[in-house]
């Protein structure tokens, strides 16, 4: 970080009684940010206390939402108020393992934004620091986990409506306009060293000269993101991760390219990801940004039946092994904030969320052998007793 102040280490806070309002404030206060902030000021029982992001405009900006609110630059000096009960990450990808070991230590529990690790190595420092901390909550940002659609997965996802699943088929598809790349997004002139933080910016990254559009579009740059792997495909595997108690891939194999927009992004824009869990199953994930036919969808392929999720989720047998079998549609609805509320709640009551440290840990590593994949042109595989992408 830029300044070498101290952070003052709190006592774990544990669980509040029920009446306890929580104070809560956000380390990175950007376009997802914001919108999690949206989602806790929904919650009740919530009082926003406090903003951290080294862009000094998001810092203005953030005083619109809760004037009240404190705002630092440095998320240390945040994390030194010891009357906060739970800090937002909502950091680049290439921050989580830095700013949540730091929310940790300073007792505080933790809403994680996806994808919660950016490598193995940093899977590993932050699972180090939640052992050293139990009965800290630790919910991380896979929002589907609290959708109405998983409460349906998880009542259609038996061994007697599925038989035997041997593969899991999933697209995330987008288009734009001409012209307009996704992601992209334009650097304004007060973008400088003057107004942010550039090392802090940085964290463990290798050292580069300031430069606004790595600031601003870092999702295109290997060194602080994981391209659409961390952003989308992260979200349907832990979905299903979680619907079917999925473990750590024993192989990953990823392909594609830059092949339509030319902008000096590093990560894909079109991709294809199979993944061979040891659960003798495949998962095989396809996204592009150049066509939006395929939309989003997952589809569960067991011997007795099928589960497909899109806009909906619905259950169909399999006439060939369950002739007599019904088709479900899901009919279960949750409110957007409901994960943020999931988080605030078991704060209150102790128990485990709904994205818990662990399918975030086994989310996390299945992604990262993806990007390992790709960028070392093969099939890697994880090595669990060495806990290593070999």
């Amino acid at each position: 970080m830029a300044t070498g102040l101290a952070t003052t280490l709190a006592s774990p806070k544990g669980v509040l009684g029920a009446n306890d309002r929580i104070r809560l404030g956000i380390i990175g206060v950007g376009d997802r940010g914001t919108e999690l902030v949206h989602w806790a000021l929904k919650c009740p029982d919530v009082d926003f206390v406090a903003f951290a992001d080294i862009y000094t405009k998001r810092l203005d900006s953030a005083k619109s939402l809760v004037p009240s609110a404190a705002t630092y630059l440095d998320h240390r000096r945040l994390l030194d108020d010891k009357s906060i009960d739970a800090v937002i990450i909502a950091t680049p990808q290439h921050l989580h393992c830095e700013h949540f070991v730091n929310s940790i230590d300073a007792g505080k529990h933790v809403y994680q934004e996806k994808t919660m690790a950016f490598t193995v190595e940093h899977a590993k420092r932050m699972r180090a620091a939640h052992r050293k901390s139990p009965k800290l909550t630790v919910q991380i940002g896979h929002q589907g986990c609290s959708s109405g659609q998983m409460a349906d997965a998880l009542a259609f996802a038996t061994p007697v409506n599925l038989g035997q699943i041997t593969a899991i088929h999933m697209h995330m598809y987008r288009n734009t306009p001409h012209g307009k790349p996704q992601w992209a997004r334009p650097v304004y002139p007060d973008m400088n060293p003057e107004n942010i933080l550039w090392n802090s910016f940085l964290g463990e990254a290798p050292r580069v000269a300031f430069d606004a559009n790595r600031y601003l579009n870092w999702r295109f740059f290997w060194d602080y993101s994981g391209g659409n792997v961390y952003e989308n495909m992260c979200h349907q595997v832990s979905f299903w991760y979680k619907a079917l108690n999925l473990q750590i891939p024993k192989s990953v194999t990823m392909t594609g390219g830059v092949y339509i927009w030319k902008d000096g992004r590093e990560v894909p824009d079109t991709m294809n990801v199979a993944i061979e869990q040891p659960e003798e199953m495949l998962i095989s994930w396809d996204s592009g940004f150049g066509n939006n036919q395929l939309g989003v969808s997952e589809d569960v392929l067991g011997s007795d039946g099928t589960i497909s999720k899109a806009s909906a989720i619905r259950y169909t047998p399999q006439k060939v092994n369950r002739p007599d079998g019904a088709e479900f549609v899901g009919r279960t609805t949750a409110p957007p904030h409901g994960h943020m509320q999931n988080f605030i709640d078991c704060i209150h009551s102790g128990k485990e969320p709904n994205c818990p440290f662990d399918l975030g840990f086994r989310v996390s590593i299945a992604c990262r052998m993806a990007v390992e994949s790709y960028r070392r042109g093969l099939t890697v595989r994880w090595d669990p007793q060495k806990e290593a992408i070999v």
